[in-house]
């Protein structure tokens, strides 16, 4: 069907997981978009629905099933197409739901729309799957749906087998665009009025692997591009985060001085079960590091809870660590077993409701330190990016080093960034601001 064939149909988006499905869903709406369709909202009724999935844990892959089956329910005429990483590693699963037209892998992603075929129902599942090592493609992706910031996809892919992780798996190798098209796609970014770029991928500070170039690189060649207010990194493993991006960061022009690293536990021995690349000592340096340079800095951390082999021992051995950590807030997730990763073969099992037990004790130390944070910053004047989102006679938006932040409802402020003085942390644990 030509693109005046598809005039006035409609297709719906789910999308689940991380920052990096968020990107690509919207690259793939504008190619729909390209050829006459209406986006709708996933809850009205489409010609065809494309779910982005996750199959990070268990809970993602259920998400996955349910928004797969409530699209059927809503219109059974309509085509049904999964992609992403659920569809990637168990795509039997998916084209056994009935009312799926086309299972599609990673390496499918970006031709989805060559799929489509008229919308023509298939009966039966059409499954189209690249095995992960020969996964070698890489499409650009940016979103703007908020209209005030945007997701940059930069690299995709991660070489790391951690033993508890399937995303090599899902996604194949590590592997990045060009600068030079990371550039003109932060330039389109900027002539879209959009003020604030979040750089992602799975393994964003390999960045190079597959052009030659570094993170640092990518990073020093963005702080040069006008129109972009703020840059702001997604998440950096330990051991690629070295001390001259810190650096960087503490005196760029608008790279903005928050960090999120991936922890996974505070204890030595079961980071060398999980097979990271670090002990705990460097992630220490760099906590350090980043404060003597950035003390207002925010820094969220991630960690997992209950994971094969953490005996007691090696959780209060996390928990202490972390407890003494000068960091902002901690991202926890209980450990969900993933068919085929290493860490099934280690003997020491928690059981779920001890690993139920440990995320909550660490999600409670998380809330201490992120309000010690939030009330560590009044007081204070920092830059915050006002969004379109307002309730009532409130507005909301960021700050530079991630403090949530309630204003008076001011329309001459949206999608600027202003000077604000943070007053008082309120009751949604937000903290409330004057314009300056």
């Amino acid at each position: 069907m030509t693109e005046q064939e598809y005039k006035g149909k409609k297709v719906a988006f789910f999308t689940l997981g991380c920052k990096l499905n968020f990107a690509e869903t919207s690259a793939i709406a504008r190619k729909f978009e390209d050829l006459g369709f209406e986006r709708v909202d996933y809850k009205d009724k489409a010609d065809l629905y494309v779910v982005n999935s996750c199959s990070v844990t268990a809970e993602s892959d259920k998400k996955s099933r349910n928004q797969i089956r409530s699209a059927i329910k809503r219109n059974p005429n309509a085509l049904m197409m999964v992609t992403g990483c659920y569809a990637q590693l168990k795509s039997e699963e998916i084209s056994g739901i009935e009312g799926v037209d086309y299972v599609l892998g990673s390496g499918e992603k970006l031709d989805i729309t060559n799929f489509i075929n008229g919308l023509q129902k298939n009966g039966i599942p059409t499954v189209k799957i690249t095995p992960h090592r020969k996964i070698d493609n890489f499409f650009s992706a940016y979103s703007y749906g908020d209209r005030t910031r945007s997701f940059l996809k930069v690299q995709d892919g991660c070489n790391y087998f951690c033993s508890y992780c399937t995303i090599p798996m899902a996604r194949g190798g590590s592997r990045n665009d060009s600068i030079d098209n990371i550039l003109n796609e932060a330039r389109d970014i900027a002539s879209r009025g959009i003020k604030e770029i979040i750089l992602t991928g799975v393994n964003i500070g390999d960045f190079g692997h597959s052009t030659g170039d570094s993170f640092f690189d990518l990073i020093k060649a963005l702080d040069t591009v006008e129109g972009i207010e703020r840059i702001r990194i997604s998440s950096v493993e330990p051991n690629l985060l070295h001390d001259e991006i810190i650096e960087f960061v503490a005196r760029s022009k608008r790279i903005v001085p928050h960090f999120h690293i991936p922890l996974q536990s505070g204890s030595n021995e079961v980071l060398e079960l999980m097979k990271r690349k670090y002990k705990r000592e460097v992630f220490a340096h760099r906590v350090d590091s980043i404060q003597s340079l950035m003390p207002d800095a925010f820094i969220g951390v991630d960690v997992i809870a209950g994971t094969n082999g953490e005996t007691d021992e090696y959780f209060e051995d996390t928990y202490n660590f972390v407890r003494d950590l000068n960091i902002s807030q901690l991202h926890v997730f209980p450990y969900s077993e993933r068919q085929g990763t290493f860490a099934l073969k280690i003997p020491y099992k928690v059981p779920v409701p001890e690993r139920k037990e440990r995320t909550q004790k660490l999600i409670a130390l998380s809330e201490r330190k992120h309000r010690i944070f939030y009330e560590g910053q009044l007081g204070k004047t920092r830059p915050v990016l006002f969004e379109h989102e307002k309730k009532g006679n409130r507005m909301f938006g960021w700050t530079d080093n991630y403090v949530r932040v309630e204003a008076p409802l001011n329309e001459a402020f949206i999608n600027k960034v202003v000077d604000v003085r943070l007053e008082k942390v309120n009751d949604n644990m937000h903290v409330d601001g004057m314009i300056v």
